[in-house]
């Protein structure tokens, strides 16, 4: 973790305003980098940038390596010349997401622009275009193919396709290889035109003194192109479907525990081939962003392995991770990771070891220190340095909806600690975080906005109307920004 103290915001691409119905990287992300610029921050915190599958959830993905579609900025591709200005407008809702209205209105034009850039390209561009292509092969024409096949398939799962493309004979590799090339092709555009972006954005807050936060969960979606293109890496029967899935087990919250149905590694597997997909995962990461969390940590000591068949985590067990050896691999090869652990929950001394043996940073959630007394370890006076801050993150509600929903006496007990009036949340508790030993502070924009529990980004384990929240334009005012700016000063945090 930086020696420096720092803070930043979390928020989302998607959540940013703009004409496209949906976040992007265009003109409104570059503004957003002004703004955090202003209020002395040195950090946006993004969450995952895949393509986003069933559900919408950034947290699953047909793709650890590729970026959501939605994402790119389609004004961008205007000036590139790839689409006329009047096909990209529509009309879509202010402050939240409709992501089928986005993804009818969106995607086929994606689809256009690539259509016209391989028309009509001049030299410079096709070059840059396959000089992508050629850098990003490894993972590329995997995901481009599997994509195209997606379509093909009336978006089924890759196990349900014939059997020859499923189980990717090179016969039927070859096939469908040539029978979808334009749309093979329109798939590694929308990428390039993605990466493209992304760099421009990144480069932009580097400027600006900005770093970007990346994030990026532990284990991947079955049907995605990771599993489908490297099937020896999971546990998978004869007819590619997971044997054993991933979980939580029954605890506090949930007397049958969480199933979350993801693929598990077979990590003997993995060590076999030196963690080579583990590496290329975690290089992709490093050239996206500075910093990177990487999601269920603890996953990696030990993972609750569940019977595929099972209907709920409560049959399973604790199997062993790679531990050490995969991080010490990566940091051969990578170098000194800058990772940030997701290690909430119930941590076992060993995932502790663990963290503390590559001296990564963990996170300390102030919604969670007011459950117990004095010695809970989310207080901020029982924080370390090396730790990351936060009021709340994505799972949890804002700051003013979780202490609206507390009973009278919790509410007292946090106004207690706090040492200030109920009318001063959330600043209260953004104040505390501010305070903390932490190194990082990150601070979901809802916060510095004081906005109630509708505007939540994430309610865990509802399949339904998360991930759609978005902010307008006029909120990002100069004076929050110098309110920000001046509590940033007081704790020595500021953007230098």
């Amino acid at each position: 973790m930086h020696r420096t103290r720092k803070s930043g915001i979390l928020l989302h691409p998607t959540s940013l305003p703009g004409k496209e119905g949906i976040g992007t990287l265009g003109t409104e992300a570059r503004q957003f980098v002004d703004f955090l610029h202003l209020a002395g921050q040195s950090v946006w915190q993004v969450l995952p940038l895949g393509p986003t599958a069933y559900g919408n959830s950034p947290y699953s993905c047909y793709s650890a390596f590729a970026g959501n579609p939605l994402l790119i900025d389609l004004a961008a591709l205007v000036c590139d010349g790839d689409l006329a200005s009047r096909d990209v407008k529509g009309s879509f809702p202010a402050d939240w997401v409709d992501f089928p209205q986005v993804e009818t209105h969106k995607l086929p034009l994606l689809e256009r622009a690539a259509g016209a850039f391989f028309a009509a390209a001049d030299q410079q561009r096709m070059e840059e275009f396959w000089h992508f292509c050629d850098a990003n092969n490894w993972w590329l024409q995997d995901f481009a193919l599997f994509m195209a096949l997606k379509s093909r398939f009336k978006g089924k799962n890759w196990s349900a396709w014939p059997r020859d493309i499923s189980r990717r004979e090179s016969a039927a590799l070859q096939q469908y290889g040539e029978e979808l090339g334009p749309q093979i092709g329109a798939h590694k555009y929308v990428q390039w035109q993605f990466y493209r972006q992304w760099h421009d954005l990144k480069s932009y807050a580097g400027a600006k003194g900005v770093e970007l936060f990346g994030d990026i969960p532990i284990f991947v979606a079955h049907d995605s192109a990771d599993v489908w293109a490297n099937p020896g890496l999971f546990h998978l029967d004869g007819a590619g479907q997971p044997t054993v899935v991933a979980g939580v087990p029954p605890d506090y919250f949930s007397k049958t525990g969480q199933l979350w149905g993801n693929p598990l590694y077979r990590w003997e597997e993995m060590a076999a081939g030196g963690y080579d997909w583990w590496t290329a995962r975690l290089r992709s990461s490093f050239a996206l962003y500075d910093l990177v969390r990487i999601d269920h940590f603890r996953g990696f000591e030990a993972y609750w392995e569940v019977p595929a068949k099972e209907k709920t985590a409560v049959n399973g067990r604790w199997v062993k991770g790679p531990g050490e050896a995969l991080f010490t691999a990566l940091e051969t090869a990578l170098g000194k990771l800058p990772i940030v652990a997701e290690d909430l929950g119930v941590i076992t001394p060993e995932v502790e070891v663990l963290r503390d043996r590559f001296g990564f940073a963990g996170m300390k959630i102030l919604q969670f220190a007011f459950g117990s007394g004095p010695d809970n370890a989310y207080l901020p006076h029982n924080h370390v340095r090396n730790c990351v801050v936060y009021t709340g993150t994505h799972d949890n509600d804002t700051t003013l909806g979780w202490f609206d929903s507390l009973k009278d006496k919790d509410r007292q007990k946090v106004l207690r600690y706090l040492d200030c009036a109920a009318s001063g949340m959330p600043w209260g508790l953004v104040r505390a975080a501010m305070a903390s030993v932490a190194a990082l502070a990150v601070i979901p924009l809802q916060d510095f906005l004081e906005l109630p529990a509708s505007a939540r980004m994430n309610v865990p384990g509802t399949p339904r109307g998360n991930w759609s929240w978005r902010f307008t334009g006029d909120v990002l005012s100069e004076p929050l920004a110098k309110k920000v700016h001046e509590l940033t000063e007081i704790f020595g945090r500021l953007n230098r």
